[in-house]
């Protein structure tokens, strides 16, 4: 571990995050070591300098990193790694390259190309943000992919579950009360036919602290969970949609670790991307809690090489 880390470690105390500026930041210095390890690429020290610039940086210092690389060498620092680096290490540091929004519309992008529709990634994206967040994202999607994300969506999706998507997408807290909604989500599970519609009005258009407040409510009203509810009155993707919602509504944390313990380097890769400068250490507490070992440990057990020297380092330490 750099020495210099727990200088930036220190100064950062307000973030829950595990990459934090790096103290002693010289772009112009990071940037002549990484052209002498391109220069010199195909050795494993080559791409451990590469690993331990990158990691060890915020996402807007490795921009300055990228825009003082082009400046001195006249060339893209993205193309550069790509020309050096080969599978899942160039695929990681490339990531993390990506600016936050940028990197958001991507990994939404990703989770509609090709085959099939990747709905759960959609999902904890479209979860796991603000309102205000998503809209700047939708907005990069636009800029990148010169496509419109709601439609894109639609594309990929139907029915209650593309309501939900959008409705997610374009989330605002409108002011309800409580009893009200426990009432009108109460009413919805009574019937044999169980309606979307005010679970997606509800849970889309209220902040955090009312919905938890509501979803404890109905569970005292129904005498059982809101998940095993779920389960029985909904079915296909609408049911994923709304027990996922919940679960980011109730610990997003919680959520997000339990992804983790997925075996896809993707889903793993880019939730850590995502969320290393903002609730990584919140995630990792719940991953312990949730499997009995730390994160730190597990990864050593799935990956190797240089790409597991740079998730252990966006990891940064056991628990």
């Amino acid at each position: 571990m750099d020495p210099e880390y727990f200088q930036s470690y220190e100064m950062c105390w307000g973030t829950l995050g595990t990459v934090r500026p790096f103290a002693n930041f010289h772009s112009d210095l990071d940037v002549m070591e990484i052209q002498k390890a391109l220069e010199r690429k195909g050795t494993s020290n080559d791409a451990g300098t590469l690993v331990r610039i990158l990691t060890n940086r915020t996402n807007a210092q490795r921009q300055e990193i990228a825009k003082v690389f082009e400046e001195i060498t006249h060339k893209d620092l993205a193309a550069a790694l790509k020309k050096a680096l080969s599978g899942e290490l160039e695929v990681l540091l490339l990531e993390l390259l990506m600016p936050p929004l940028q990197y958001e519309a991507y990994r939404l992008q990703q989770a509609m190309v090709g085959i099939g529709t990747d709905e759960e990634t959609l999902l904890e994206i479209l979860c796991t943000h603000s309102g205000m967040e998503l809209q700047e994202i939708s907005a990069a999607y636009k800029e990148i992919y010169k496509k419109d994300l709601d439609k894109e969506l639609k594309g990929e999706t139907s029915g209650d579950f593309y309501k939900l998507l959008v409705a997610l997408l374009n989330k605002d807290e409108v002011p309800g009360g409580v009893r009200r909604d426990i009432e009108a989500l109460s009413a919805t599970l009574n019937g044999k036919k169980t309606e979307a519609g005010p679970w997606i009005d509800i849970l889309t258009s209220r902040d955090s602290d009312h919905l938890n407040k509501v979803l404890m409510g109905l569970e005292l009203n129904i005498g059982q969970l809101v998940d095993q509810a779920l389960e029985k009155k909904f079915s296909g993707d609408i049911r994923l949609g709304l027990k996922v919602l919940v679960e980011c509504i109730q610990s997003p944390e919680s959520y997000l670790a339990k992804r983790l313990t997925a075996t896809k380097t993707p889903i793993l890769q880019g939730i850590m991307v995502s969320h290393s400068e903002e609730d990584l250490l919140c995630i990792r507490t719940a991953y312990l809690k949730l499997t009995g070992t730390s994160l730190y440990t597990a990864l050593q057990k799935q990956f190797k090489g240089d790409h597991l020297l740079a998730l252990l380092a966006i990891c940064r330490s056991e628990d």
